[in-house]
């Protein structure tokens, strides 16, 4: 969210990130930011002087609890589910001009829609005339079909309105992604110049004028695992791999459709979450994704570096709002300020 707000020509003073490997990365690539590596609950001031600009909080509460692809504890009973009362905790400690909340499609769909109604009504109880909207990043120039919950806050009254469908074309894949260079299984080489001299308008934007990129890794597969994966076409997933192959598997019909899914290059990509367990396949090579990878189908540009070990960066990744999506919104709020 940092990154689409800076895109859009906001000056983010304070970050505050619990996660210490999160936190060195948002620390490398945002110096001109107030970095506090805190849990959120022990914040109870906020020294940030408003002078008269446009002020806005805006913040993620863990998703995990809302997610669509957690069944077991996508409920009421999470007490993760209930951090979203820090944000309106600190709204009402600061109170900005706007306040973005953000989060997965399921916080609409988790216990009947309860905790999206919750937030609503204490950001109103707050003073914040509300709206919310599910966007879809595919909409606003971003290589993937994801879908993330917003809610826009006027401190003043202001009916806020939600940024349009971008583009009547979709970035596809192979447009993202097909200037990189081909890598193997267990890929360690963090540097590498780019492929293709000549690359996508999309491409093209991300390198922004650089002749190579970092983080060009890649989860070392075990060797039954790579023999799956020429099996799997485009669009393809682990249904397509013979069943013979997968006897380690207890029940593999519990498998859900993103296992050993193979991206298509024609097509924006599908969530990019945790994409080493879900094992996403490249399109045309017989291995995973590499951290720049996903980080290109999420709309980082390469500039931006994620730190740590290959674990910890596929993870910031995978959970991270795409800066496109991001930039869209704050965009939106700037022309209603």
């Amino acid at each position: 969210m940092s990154l689409g707000a800076r895109m859009a020509g906001i000056k983010v003073k304070l970050a505050i990130e619990k996660d210490p490997n999160a936190a060195r990365t948002y620390a490398h690539n945002h110096p001109e930011t107030k970095m506090l590596v805190a849990d959120v609950t022990d914040i109870h001031e906020i020294n940030l002087a408003k002078r008269g600009k446009v002020s806005i909080l805006f913040g993620g509460p863990p998703c995990q609890g809302f997610s669509t692809s957690n069944q077991r504890t996508r409920t009421s009973s999470n007490q993760i589910n209930w951090l979203y009362k820090q944000f309106v905790r600190i709204a009402r400690l600061w109170q900005p001009d706007w306040v973005v909340f953000e989060n997965v499609r399921g916080i609409v769909e988790t216990d009947g829609g309860i905790f999206r109604d919750m937030i609503l009504s204490e950001l109103d109880e707050a003073g914040y005339t509300t709206t919310s909207s599910v966007l879809c990043a595919s909409s606003f120039g971003v290589p993937q079909r994801r879908s993330r919950f917003f809610i826009l806050g006027s401190l003043h009254g202001l009916q806020a309105q939600f940024p349009r469908r971008g583009a009547d074309s979709y970035v596809t894949v192979s447009q993202a992604i097909s200037d990189l260079p081909p890598l193997r299984s267990g890929a360690k080489d963090d540097y590498l110049p780019y492929a293709l001299k000549h690359a996508s308008e999309y491409a093209q934007n991300m390198r922004n004028g650089k002749a190579g990129c970092k983080n060009h890794l890649v989860t070392a597969n075990a060797p039954h695992v790579i023999a799956r994966y020429k099996y799997v076409p485009q669009g393809g997933n682990w249904q397509n791999i013979p069943l013979r192959m997968m006897k380690n598997y207890k029940d593999r019909t519990r498998c859900h459709t993103g296992i050993y899914y193979r991206l298509q290059e024609d097509a924006p990509s599908v969530v990019i979450g945790n994409f080493r367990k879900n094992m996403l396949i490249h399109p045309t090579q017989d291995r995973g994704l590499s951290v720049r990878e996903a980080a290109r189908l999420q709309s980082f540009p390469d500039w931006y570096e994620f730190t740590g070990s290959i674990g910890f960066q596929q993870q910031q990744v995978g959970n991270a709002l795409p800066p496109l999506l991001a930039r869209a919104v704050f965009e939106s709020v700037l022309l209603q300020s």
